[in-house]
């Protein structure tokens, strides 16, 4: 493989001084997205990006193949409002799933949205939906290009008709109507200056009341903080319609606070929850008892009432008390609570009465993940999807009152799960604990040393990555390709204490892990150096920027996609300054410290061979702004001291990657893995 010629990348002598430190950052002024002259590095990297992928033999025949894989229908588990019941459904290769309304479960189902008529291009998208309680008025919001700005609108149920509502500057913001249907609560931020909307730090979310069918500008402030500039509000009203309950959210921080108003009362907010201690998530209430979901003094999670009455900390009490696995979920359904548990990174749910008796389990196929569980108090239908890394979403119903579960929707695939198998091992990290890692491949694939092998990781804010399908994953199956999903420290697998552990100063436990389960793949001879490949997004980004450099000789190939690469500037921008909770924060002199060791941008050494990488961004990322891949992609290339390539590919029209058209996924899916077929040596479908 040849040194490729990388396009000029000016540099200039830009210098920051940090607690005494000086900090060249020479590729500064690709922070600006829109200057003629970034806009120039972009098309010219796009360029060369795309003359290397056009030379793969392999890359049409995988856009091929990933469009037979992603061509099956698709549906998502039911929800009910006022007897109708909705779900989201996809006939194969629609940009975007269409949302569904049905008047009874066997009735015909009827199309209420489809987001794919919005553009022409697939860039606008359906980000949330909430429908009122009598299942008369859908509240929707859109996203344009990727980007996490909402816009919403109101929609008539029985009519598919919108009323002329409009809602600008929304952002990380749910919908919660009043129990009559005349209105909802939802969050927005102030709209931002000119030229700001999507490099201006996010301050002061507030919420609102909308009454349907008046202006945004008639919208009444129901609460903000002005002395709290990084307080965010999710608003949820209870099921019988009494009470507004605010989750109070600081950044990314696991803890939140909790208030609520009586809506009869109009009265003053009650700070029920007023320090931010633990996570408490709101499960439902019966009267003035409050149900939540909470790891106070319980990591791995528990199940508590508050009586809102008498709420002193003394008379509260344990309904569920924690146990060995983690308490991922509770659902307030019929006359009983719904437990989902992550057991080793897979699901597990259980039953409980509103006292904590046990009431049994929910049976499930086989190890794998839940999705979209829903259900209503007083109702004995139980919605739920479940998938594994080997096939998709399959939508099930399970009736409470009899304990029968029902297979309501099977989805076809022209690939045969049967050929293959997926296990779980244990690897020993650097300190010694056991982290999890499951493999995906060709069943009687027998360890060589030389399997092309995809190994996945994320390990931050405490996400729990748990078995998913991925229809181009499939490709890479048939081709003989080893897929291993890692789970790290700093994730969300095993509670509170696994999360800390890979935070602030204890991050590199998060590399470290990952390090250890690259090494348990060649110690084990299920691959090689040359043949395993590193991948992560947004955080898990930052995952692979951080452990190729550290280890650089461990991997063949990096594909970091819209990663947090410059650890030293990433509070400064859109809601960057969220993620202190996680990384500590760069104005503090100890985490600068931290910081500086492992931030991808600033470890890279000129000179040293690094694996091939191809790193993807998009130019509408408003979380994770692209000039962290756009510096780190030229540092990369000043830097590389081998032939392998170093690339990127930069989505236009697209943001952090929510609400990306199918075609363009299969577009970009199809690049990322002729990518991995040039540089580990596999050129055959």
């Amino acid at each position: 493989m040849h040194r490729l010629e990388y396009p000029f990348t000016p540099t200039t002598e830009h210098v920051d001084e940090l607690h005494g430190s000086k900090i060249p950052d020479p590729y500064r002024w690709l922070e600006d997205p829109n200057s003629p002259q970034t806009r120039a590095w972009i098309e010219a990297q796009n360029a060369l990006a795309c003359r290397f992928l056009q030379q793969i033999p392999a890359r049409e025949r995988l856009r091929e193949r990933l469009t037979e894989l992603w061509n099956y229908p698709k549906a998502t588990p039911p929800f009910k409002r006022g007897g109708r019941y909705f779900s989201f459904r996809n006939s194969g290769l629609q940009n975007h799933n269409v949302l569904y309304v049905q008047e009874s479960l066997d009735a015909e189902p009827r199309v209420l949205l489809d987001p794919n008529a919005l553009s022409s291009d697939g860039t606008v998208a359906l980000n949330s939906v909430a429908v009122s309680r009598d299942g008369n008025y859908l509240a929707y919001a859109l996203a344009e290009s990727g980007s996490d700005w909402l816009t919403w609108r109101v929609r008539e149920v029985a009519t598919g008709q919108d009323l002329p509502d409009e809602l600008r500057w929304s952002k990380f913001s749910l919908a919660a109507w009043l129990p009559d249907g005349s209105g909802f609560f939802y969050s927005r931020y102030d709209e931002p200056k000119e030229g700001e909307s999507y490099t201006g730090a996010n301050y002061f979310q507030k919420v609102y009341l909308h009454r349907v069918g008046t202006p945004q500008s008639e919208d009444v402030l129901v609460y903000g903080r002005p002395d709290q500039q990084e307080w965010g509000f999710w608003p949820q009203v209870t099921h019988d319609g009494r009470y507004l309950v605010l989750r109070v959210w600081k950044g990314t921080h696991q803890e939140n606070l909790i208030f609520y108003r009586d809506l009869q009362a109009e009265g003053p907010f009650i700070e029920l929850i007023p320090q931010f201690e633990a996570d408490f998530t709101f499960i439902g209430n019966v009267g003035t008892v409050f149900y939540f979901k909470t790891d106070l003094d319980a990591p791995r999670g528990r199940i508590i009432a508050i009586d809102t009455e008498n709420p002193a900390r003394e008379h509260w009490k344990t309904i569920v008390p924690e146990g060995e696995d983690l308490l991922e979920q509770a659902l307030f359904t019929y006359d009983r609570v719904a437990a989902v548990y992550l057991h080793h990174a897979h699901h597990r749910v259980r039953f409980f009465g509103r006292d904590g008796t046990a009431q049994g389990a929910l049976e499930l196929p086989t190890l794998g993940s839940l999705f979209g569980l829903s259900g209503e108090p007083g109702d004995p239908e139980l919605f739920f999807g479940f998938t594994s890394f080997l096939f998709p979403l399959r939508v099930y119903r399970h009736d409470l009152s009899v304990g029968q579960t029902t297979l309501l929707f099977d989805p076809p695939l022209t690939f045969d799960p049967e050929g293959y198998e997926t296990r779980q091992v244990f690897v020993r990290s650097k300190d010694g604990t056991r982290v999890p890692m499951f493999l995906v491949h060709r069943k009687g694939l027998e360890p060589s040393g030389q399997n092309p092998t995809l190994l996945y990781g994320y390990g931050g804010f405490n996400v729990p990555l748990v078995p998913n399908f991925d229809p181009a994953r499939l490709a890479w199956f048939e081709a003989g390709g080893i897929y291993a999903q890692a789970n790290l420290r700093g994730g969300g697998e095993y509670g509170k204490e696994w999360y800390r552990a890979g935070t602030l100063h204890q991050k590199q436990n998060v590399f470290d892990d990952f390090i250890a389960c690259a090494e348990w793949l060649i110690e084990n001879r299920w691959t090689s150096p040359s043949k395993l490949a590193i991948q992560g997004a947004s955080n898990g980004g930052l995952l692979v920027g951080a452990v190729m450099t550290q280890r650089p000789e461990l991997f063949g190939a990096a594909l970091p996609a819209v990663g947090v690469m410059d650890m030293l500037r990433f509070h400064k921008f859109t809601i960057g300054w969220a993620w202190v909770s996680d990384y500590g924060s760069p104005d503090d002199p100890e985490m600068f410290e931290t910081l500086l060791r492992y931030s991808p941008l600033h470890n890279l050494k000129p000179g040293t061979a690094y694996p091939a990488t191809l790193i993807t961004t998009a130019d509408h990322d408003d979380r994770v702004v692209p000039a962290h891949s756009f510096k780190f992609a030229a540092a990369l290339q000043a830097a590389q001291g081998g032939e392998a390539p170093v690339l990127i590919r930069i989505q236009t029209k697209a943001g952090h990657g929510l609400g990306k058209p199918t075609r363009i996924v299969i577009e970009e899916k199809a690049d990322i893995y002729a990518f991995l077929f040039r540089v580990l040596g596999l050129e055959e479908v």
